[in-house]
């Protein structure tokens, strides 16, 4: 069964506590085709958050309480980090920079350009689209490594660290034939198609 979450298409969420912005920046992103969700504070957003739904948060900065930065920050800490645009109607370097740090795909200064604020947000829904994208990669591998044998686990470990099936052998103290059949089983569940395929998926695993 698919799960709907990922046949639904992004989301951009509108924080502000400005109604009138709220609105006016739901319009002009319903007028391009993005679904569009507004909340008047992080709270109120949280309380209505679903954090595997794709899409982006445009924020204010400057929000009563935990402020729109301070919230960005705690977004990249956390388990599911989301593409973040920030806006608000006094930037400074010190801030920007600050949420830059932190991840923030743009940091612009009310009133906003339309059209700089669309290709900031296009940037956000493309950056949360790969990064769920390398997610669902990297699951499907833990997936497929968790099929290996302990054997076929040993194994992988020796090849990625450049052994050859010789010296695997006499490390783990099998007939060389028995280690190119071991050999090949895990290669083939991993779905790894030479060596240096399976080092990359071995750094992945890793991370």
């Amino acid at each position: 069964m698919i799960d709907d979450r990922k046949r639904a298409p992004p989301t951009v969420i509108v924080i502000d506590d400005d109604e009138s912005v709220r609105e006016a920046l739901r319009g002009l992103f319903e007028s391009v085709g993005l679904a569009t969700e507004t909340h008047g504070s992080v709270p109120e957003f949280l309380a209505a958050d679903d954090p595997h739904r794709a899409g982006c948060i445009v924020l204010d900065i400057r929000l009563p309480g935990q402020s729109g930065l301070e919230f960005q920050e705690a977004l990249a800490k956390g388990r599911h980090p989301r593409s973040v645009v920030l806006i608000s109607a006094h930037v400074d370097v010190s801030m920007a920079v600050r949420a830059m740090k932190a991840g923030a795909i743009d940091v612009l200064t009310k009133p906003v350009r339309e059209q700089d604020l669309l290709e900031a947000v296009n940037r956000a829904l493309a950056s949360d689209n790969a990064r769920r994208e390398e997610a669902n990669q990297t699951a499907a591998l833990r997936q497929r490594y968790s099929k290996l044998t302990e054997r076929e686990r040993q194994i992988m470990a020796f090849v990625v660290a450049g052994k050859l099936n010789k010296q695997i052998a006499a490390e783990v103290q099998l007939a060389e034939a028995t280690v190119k059949l071991h050999r090949g089983h895990m290669m083939r569940k991993m779905h790894a198609l030479s060596v240096a395929d399976l080092v990359r998926i071995a750094s992945i695993l890793g991370d």
